[in-house]
């Protein structure tokens, strides 16, 4: 290590067992875990009916990011990272989400990369998600966000040097010596990475987590479906939507991703208790 990384800070307080498993397994790849479940979404239909009387238009999408947002805020091992055999604890919450200029046509689809502090409320999420779709998606052709740019950048040069580029940066990345700029403009340092195949119209997917940059959580949104549950003795159906989560295992134990999951599915259930400012988020141990 020849430095202190921007994006985080090492944990040393760690259990022996959990210090010694990124050796073990090395690769984020190696140590990926699969969930999948579906979520009632009378909670949450209900509440963006209640806002849009209200004037406030919200949507899914705003309503799972927010809650990956707070669930993170009050669970700060799921803002871990692996990097080089090392624990890191993330001081921002970050998001990457991908967006499609137009459904209309085949254009190519933009990512973006919010940051968080985590105390942020429902409508400062909502809003921050929307002024950036907005601006990506009406954007005049030439206009790009960082990630773009970057991108733009490195592939303007013959593939072997592409190759010796991105070497170089994983390379830099190891050592905590990437910088500032890439991090920030890297959708693959991120947080939680999302999509919304709901918006395709196609089931949730079991999305990789990538090896390059910090990525340690990629949620996937399916498309909504009736399912038959028990209601007052009776069986009825009811509005589901599926998920699919892969995390890296090396990043916390079972048991405080499982109760994490069912944290944010509580916020998901009944989006109100998100709408006060969290007074502050919960530090990870040093």
């Amino acid at each position: 290590m020849f430095g202190k990384r921007y994006d985080g800070r090492l944990v040393k307080n760690v259990d022996p067992f959990a210090k010694i498993m990124p050796y073990i397994m090395k690769t984020r790849t190696d140590s990926m875990t699969m969930f999948e479940e579906s979520i009632p979404c009378d909670g949450m239909d209900a509440y963006i009916a209640k806002r849009e009387a209200e004037g406030k238009k919200l949507d899914y999408m705003q309503l799972w990011i927010a809650a990956a947002v707070r669930t993170i805020a009050l669970r700060p091992q799921m803002n871990r990272f692996i990097m080089n055999g090392r624990i890191y604890a993330r001081n921002k919450i970050w998001v990457s989400f991908a967006v499609h200029h137009s459904f209309r046509t085949e254009q190519e689809e933009t990512t973006i990369k919010l940051c968080f502090d985590g105390t942020e409320s429902l409508d400062e999420i909502a809003d921050a998600i929307h002024d950036a779709v907005v601006k990506e998606t009406t954007a005049h052709k030439g206009d790009e966000n960082s990630t773009d740019t970057l991108a733009k950048v490195i592939t303007r040069v013959p593939s072997p040097i592409i190759r010796l580029i991105v070497n170089t940066l994983m390379f830099m990345d190891r050592h905590n010596i990437m910088p500032k700029a890439v991090i920030e403009a890297s959708p693959f340092h991120t947080s939680l990475f999302i999509t919304n195949l709901k918006s395709l119209g196609i089931n949730h997917v079991f999305h990789h987590i990538y090896e390059f940059g910090t990525t340690g959580l990629f949620l996937a949104m399916g498309k909504e479906k009736k399912v038959a549950v028990v209601d007052g003795g009776e069986i009825v159906p009811q509005k589901h939507i599926s998920f699919g989560f892969v995390s890296d295992e090396r990043v916390c134990d079972g048991l405080y991703f499982a109760r994490s999951l069912k944290m944010m599915k509580k916020f998901l259930k009944n989006p109100a208790r998100m709408e006060e400012r969290l007074e502050s988020k919960v530090e990870d141990v040093r």
